[in-house]
């Protein structure tokens, strides 16, 4: 687990994050034995794969499940770094590194500077739980989306699927702002056609931003093609009147049906409540004051489709600012509270339509919340798409690092770019890159500090840090060999910690 702090020579160093003293971790440690229970005393019990997210989460950063030993070569300064979870639901500083060097290989290696479009399109509740229980249909659904939108540009633009072609990126997100189960795509699609000519490599040429007619046209084309594609797969029945899904039932003992459904409406999974709607915080919204956002929206049949924010080719770091956003962590732990009566309240981001500014949940609904937004393993949440794509024929020729599927980078190092040379770049040297933080350095001396040893036997993870707390009992005035960690903020029973995304970047898994 790594933040940031500054040493004695101004560079920004690794200092240990005690995950243990934050919000998120006790409310976890304290209630998810009590989902369990209450899921037991149903007949009913969570996947294997929930079950191993929330027991990773409890170990991630924490010195007592293993460490790695860094000394510097100058002054033998030795410190520990704790290993990370690497899970992909609700950690928040596993979610944040994934998020941070997600941005950074986008940046550096994807994108060309070229104009960007960001499409967001959210789905029925309905379509969001066939989604959720068959990630395969999701895939074939976002095929569906890329290929209307992808169309739609190159026809605008005055060409044919023949000789011209767009790229795009994918994030499939699967939280709302009120932490409910809300699987939706975040498309950054190139915002125009790369056209090819013989006698030279393919050209950009950008298209004019869609209007709000357009959209409604577009949504309404993608709704028909997906109801059309589930009807064929068997996964969706309509008639004159209606339409349903017709899903094979799942297995008695399976608690996740009952997670996810509570989970996409609002309600509350377990406990005396248990099917009740969710308790909302509501303000009053001012009436002069219109939702913003609404003039590149579009819905049609439960289906929404919005296109209203774009960068420029030149703005590098609002481009990189987009690509955290749609890789952003799906629990914000300073939003995160307790309120006088024990209730986990959640504050939403930007209030909705009618006025509700935070949602509260029983301790044990919420870690219910939580295991609604667990993906599945195997299911790939970033997807590529046209000559973006790794077996694109023309991504070697448009994308940053001419690379591609089956053609490796210039062997030459002489001739590489520094982009190109960012492929290769070690962990501790990305670090340095996305936060600032230089692993290698030591706080003491400044000297340069290298791994020694993997610490994974219990046994000897046992033994070293009890021989580090009675060292430090024994000499005070001697600085701590495991490192100096932030106490929680004086808010702590109200607020949680400070912002994850600056401040909680992970060891990454086994060394």
């Amino acid at each position: 687990m790594l933040s940031a702090g500054k040493d004695a020579f101004g560079h920004t160093t690794y200092e240990r994050h005690q995950p243990e003293q934050t919000l998120l971790y006790q409310i976890v440690e304290a209630h998810y034995p009590a989902l369990v229970d209450q899921l037991a005393q149903q007949g009913k019990s969570l996947p294997e794969h929930v079950h191993q997210e929330f027991e990773a989460f409890l170990k991630c950063g924490r010195l007592e499940h293993g460490f790695l030993r860094v000394r510097c070569d100058n002054c033998n300064f030795v410190r520990l770094v704790a290993f990370c979870c690497k899970k992909r639901g609700f950690c928040p500083s596993c979610g944040a590194r994934r998020m941070a060097e997600t941005a950074a290989l986008l940046v550096d290696e994807v994108f060309p500077d070229v104009p960007l479009r960001q499409w967001v399109i959210s789905f029925p509740f309905p379509l969001r739980y066939l989604f959720a229980a068959h990630p395969q249909a999701m895939g074939k659904v976002l095929g569906i989306v890329y290929r209307a939108i992808s169309t739609r540009l190159i026809h605008k633009a005055g060409f044919s699927l023949k000789n011209g072609a767009t790229g795009a990126v994918t994030s499939i997100q699967r939280f709302g702002s009120a932490l409910n189960l809300n699987i939706h795509f975040h498309i950054l699609f190139l915002d125009g056609v790369y056209v090819y000519h013989d006698d030279r490599p393919p050209e950009f040429q950008r298209v004019k931003a869609p209007d709000k007619s357009e959209l409604e046209k577009l949504v309404q084309l993608i709704s028909q093609r997906v109801s059309r594609c589930l009807e064929r797969q068997g996964l969706l029945e309509q008639d004159t009147e209606s339409a349903w899904l017709d899903l094979d039932p799942a297995e008695d003992t399976d608690a996740m049906p009952q997670i996810l459904g509570s989970s996409i409406s609002y309600r509350i999974t377990v406990g005396p409540q248990q099917g009740s709607k969710a308790f909302m915080i509501r303000t009053i919204r001012p009436l002069d004051r219109p939702y913003p956002g609404l003039e590149r929206v579009a819905k049609a049949n439960g289906f929404s489709l919005h296109a209203g924010v774009s960068c420029e080719g030149h703005q590098k770091d609002k481009r990189e600012r987009l690509c955290r956003y749609i890789a952003r962590l799906a629990v914000a732990v300073p939003r995160l509270s307790l309120s006088a009566t024990g209730k986990v309240v959640y504050t939403l981001k930007t209030p909705y339509r009618d006025g509700t500014t935070q949602v509260a949940f029983d301790p044990v609904d919420f870690i219910a919340r939580l295991a609604a937004l667990v993906p599945k393993p195997r299911v790939n949440l970033t997807r590529y798409h046209g000559v973006l794509a790794p077996n694109h024929r023309w991504r070697g020729l448009v994308t940053p690092t001419r690379r591609r599927k089956g053609i490796k980078s210039i062997s030459n190092a002489e001739v590489r770019t520094s982009t190109e040379r960012h492929a290769e770049m070690a962990w501790a040297q990305r670090l340095k890159r996305v936060f600032s933080i230089d692993i290698e350095v030591c706080a003491r001396c400044g000297g340069s500090v290298r791994v020694i040893a993997c610490i994974e036997d219990q046994d000897i993870i046992d033994r070293i840090l009890a021989h580090l707390r009675d060292k430090e009992l024994a000499t005070p005035s001697i600085p701590l060999l495991t490192p100096p960690s932030r106490g929680p903020p004086e808010t702590l029973p109200l607020f949680a910690g400070k912002d994850s995304s600056s401040t909680a970047l992970n060891q990454q898994g086994s060394h």
